[in-house]
């Protein structure tokens, strides 16, 4: 993941992801958190999230993850593009994330923190480092095309 960069933002923070070697920034000014309620369980969700095949089942368009830390994803047809920067099983997604049309090698941050609720999982998402401008768009576009899809699962 050389070359990764944020979106530009008020203030930043430099990370090294020590898995992979990446650097990352967050920019502080541009961050969606959403909390989720699912009534499929956390490895059900895990699952989900890092199967191309179920992922690509869930949203019916073109879909390829490498579900490993550094492996590359392309969801949507190719919209959104990135790298898995960390991987706790069933517990913790962290990708590099980014819209194909952003300036290549920008890219910003997706957590998903998933944690057993009675039945279910809740999902605990925090996006950061995106350009501000595209928050509202974002924030609709994660319950329109993720949690929706990730509300079928039983």
């Amino acid at each position: 993941m050389a070359g990764l960069a944020v979106a530009s933002g008020a203030e930043r923070a430099e990370a090294e992801d020590t898995t992979t070697g990446a650097t990352a920034a967050a920019a502080s000014s541009a961050t969606i958190h959403q909390e989720i309620d699912l009534a499929a369980s956390p490895d059900r969700i895990y699952d989900a999230l890092l199967s191309a095949k179920q992922f690509g089942a869930l949203t019916g368009l073109p879909t390829e993850i490498a579900a490993e830390v550094g492996g590359a994803f392309s969801c949507f047809g190719g919209h959104i593009v990135g790298r898995t920067v960390e991987l706790v099983p069933n517990r913790r997604i962290v990708q590099a994330w980014r819209v194909a049309t952003w300036p290549e090698g920008v890219y910003s941050i997706a957590r998903f923190e998933l944690r057993l609720q009675h039945a279910g999982t809740r999902v605990i998402f925090d996006h950061t480092g995106f350009p501000p401008e595209l928050r509202d768009h974002l924030a609709a576009g994660w319950e329109d095309h993720y949690w929706k899809a990730l509300r079928t699962l039983k």
